[in-house]
């Protein structure tokens, strides 16, 4: 059974730590997730990007392929399915698609324009009882093709989208998608603080988790930000477990080629990245 993201994230900005969303590509990531989860009793949010939504054949592929998978392995704790960085139109058909949260990114339209589309989508959500993400100011790096320089959000924007009723917003402070440049001046917390200021008790995000020091993610949490983002990361360990078994020569040991047994040591690293993280955030046991 899959839940709105509202519940989790009000009692993780209640409690003063993070649930991690973490995005997925196929069927060993989903696994790997949820079976770390239900082990630390953490509460998770499953992302999916339009572009892996895709690749995995269509939302109503991944909407099926998670709810038997949460059956299968018996999965008590709450998970959420979650569209990352949607298109107005993708939002619409994940919310069809039976999807139990949604981010609408309209941080590329100028403000009336991203106001007037995430207010149609608070209604439409609301009456299905779906969560919403919305996002103010670009994260930087490239996300599905759209390229963000990393820009720090308008507080007062930020409290423009919040007060439409969203349930939980994505401001810009600095952060970016991938792998940090050497010359990253760092999250912005003085933006991150008015933000948090102006919007109250609503539940902030913070795009773009990898590369970002644990200090600097603790902090984030205590000025309210109470998702976190974690794609890249769990990518990297994912290949760098690949390539060892394959540069070891394990593929050619036996039935070493068996894509069960070539995929394994991959799956183990996503499960312990995905530990590590729900470490640092302070998750773990609140399921």
């Amino acid at each position: 059974m899959l839940v709105s993201a509202k519940d989790m994230l009000n009692k993780a900005k209640k409690g003063h730590y993070a649930v991690g969303q973490f995005n997925i590509n196929n069927l060993e990531w989903t696994r790997a997730i949820l079976e770390t989860s239900e082990e630390l009793k953490s509460p998770v949010i499953l992302g999916v990007s339009e572009g892996a939504g895709k690749y995995m054949c269509g939302f109503k592929t991944v909407t099926a392929m998670v709810t038997e998978m949460v059956k299968y392995l018996n999965i008590t704790v709450p998970v959420a399915l979650h569209l990352d960085h949607g298109t107005y139109e993708g939002t619409k058909a994940c919310i069809e698609a039976g999807f139990s949260s949604v981010m609408f990114d309209g941080s590329h339209y100028p403000i009336d324009e991203n106001i007037a589309k995430t207010k149609e989508l608070v209604e439409e959500t609301k009456a299905r009882g779906i969560s919403l993400e919305a996002e103010v100011g670009s994260i930087g790096g490239e996300e599905d093709g759209v390229i963000g320089a990393g820009e720090c959000a308008d507080p007062n924007e930020c409290k423009m989208i919040a007060d439409l009723g969203v349930t939980m917003l994505a401001a810009g402070i600095g952060n970016i998608h991938g792998k940090y440049p050497a010359n990253w001046k760092g999250l912005s917390f003085e933006t991150l603080d008015a933000i948090q200021k102006l919007t109250g008790d609503m539940p902030l995000v913070l795009h773009g988790g990898t590369g970002i020091p644990d200090d600097m993610i603790k902090k984030a949490i205590d000025l309210g930000v109470s998702k976190i983002n974690v794609n890249t990361e769990c990518q990297l360990s994912f290949a760098a477990a690949t390539r060892k078994y394959i540069e070891e020569g394990k593929d050619l040991e036996g039935k070493g080629y068996d894509p069960r047994k070539l995929l394994k040591p991959g799956f183990e690293a996503i499960k312990a990245t995905v530990k590590e993280k729900m470490e640092l955030f302070g998750s773990v046991g609140k399921a």
